[in-house]
């Protein structure tokens, strides 16, 4: 994750109206423009599977909509005004703009500079941004190493369920009855992959 502002005025605090006018995926976090690197093909396969069966789940319980990469949730949190999850679930409004209010449900698909310590400090406060916004439900997917999903729930999110390969994993309450196997995360294909 590079931090940069682009096309923005440097002696104020970055806006929504900022954002706006950013391309590629970004957000806003503590006044500043933090732009997200592409997501690579493992997490970016990863990624599109869960927004798929999302999408599958939507149109058949008209209950929110699944939301794909690089789509913007306004938020108004003291330091952090936007989230850009890797996939998500809305059940809010459609508009013709960025989301309003956080997701029910989100994704974060780890890519390769997601471990380590200052990661994983990372990760949880950005967790932590979500319940605090609103979210319901919140993965943290990891198909690059340990091949696992882990389900944070806002009423709980010290305890997270841990869900490997070879099991069902869930979203409840966010998506109510919508499970995928985690084995589905991964391409199959190995002969393809290149590390």
């Amino acid at each position: 994750m590079i931090r940069a502002r682009q096309e923005v005025d440097t002696t104020d605090e970055a806006t929504i109206e900022d954002l706006y006018k950013v391309p590629g995926k970004a957000e806003l976090v503590n006044g500043e423009i933090v732009h997200m690197s592409p997501t690579g093909g493992i997490p970016g396969f990863a990624g599109d599977i869960i927004t798929a069966r999302l999408l599958e789940y939507g149109v058949q319980t008209k209950s929110g909509f699944a939301v794909g990469d690089n789509k913007a949730f306004i938020v108004n949190l003291p330091h952090r005004k936007s989230f850009s999850p890797d996939v998500a679930f809305h059940t809010g409004k459609m508009t013709a703009r960025f989301y309003e209010g956080a997701p029910a449900f989100a994704v974060e698909v780890r890519s390769e500079g997601d471990y380590g310590p200052a990661a994983e400090r990372k990760i949880k406060a950005k967790i932590q941004d979500y319940f605090d916004a609103g979210a319901q439900v919140v993965w943290d997917v990891d198909v690059l190493r340990e091949g696992f999903v882990r389900v944070y729930r806002a009423d709980d999110p010290a305890q997270p369920i841990i869900y490997h390969r070879g099991e069902i994993a869930e979203a409840e309450p966010a998506v109510p009855g919508w499970t995928i196997a985690v084995d589905d995360l991964f391409y199959q294909a190995t002969e393809n992959i290149e590390e």
